[in-house]
């Protein structure tokens, strides 16, 4: 886990994944991805701190190097992210979106702060100001994401959304002919436990 995790911190995705297949196209689908089930139980976060989620927001051009997140902002990063993988998993599955889940992704893109908005306090009185910056910035970055997942779930590229199909893995990707795994090490990975399933008559493990 130590190779793994120096990879992270130098560039932003653990290194035994690279990018699943669509996901340098989606970047909401880049998002819903960021938090990676390793064998074995592990698991790593790219958005898990301040510092890691605005290295994303940076790798993605969504945010500029001198933002200075703060964990709020990457606790609303988290949480549209997993909104987003609860509208991605209602797809692949073919269940109805749930509520919550569309009320926060549209939210997400009717935030941007296009104007000072108009404020009332007992110092000043009826007054106009604008968001903190760093707010701006993170809501320009959800706004984004958020459009770019309704893109990808309303587009013709939806019906290509698929799981990994190699557990524990738990992204997803734009699917290409039969391939259902993000990356050749799941394929692999799920090969073998096929292989050992047959040889052994055991059931695949995870």
């Amino acid at each position: 886990m130590r190779r793994v995790t120096e990879s992270v911190r130098a560039t932003g995705r653990p290194a035994p994944y690279p990018p699943a297949p669509g996901a340098e196209q989606y970047p909401a689908l880049d998002l819903a991805n960021s938090a990676v089930a390793l064998p074995g139980g592990h698991r790593i976060d790219l958005l898990g701190t301040p510092a890691a989620a605005q290295e994303w927001l940076v790798h993605h051009g969504l945010a500029p190097a001198d933002a200075d997140l703060r964990e709020s902002c990457a606790t609303r990063l988290r949480a549209l992210r997993a909104q987003i993988r609860a509208l991605l998993a209602a797809r692949v599955e073919d269940r109805p979106a749930p509520a919550d889940a569309l009320a926060e992704v549209n939210d997400a893109l009717t935030r941007v702060p296009a104007a000072a908005l108009l404020h009332w306090s007992a110092d000043r009185g009826l007054h106009r100001a604008a968001a903190h910056p760093t707010t701006q910035i993170v809501e320009h970055a959800l706004a984004a994401l958020a459009a770019d997942a309704a893109d990808l779930l309303t587009g013709p590229d939806a019906d290509r959304l698929t799981a990994c199909g190699s557990a524990p893995c738990n992204r997803y990707l734009l699917r290409h002919g039969r391939r259902h795994w993000c990356s050749t090490r799941c394929g692999d990975r799920a090969r073998a436990a096929r292989a050992y399933a047959r040889r052994t008559g055991r059931p695949e493990e995870d």
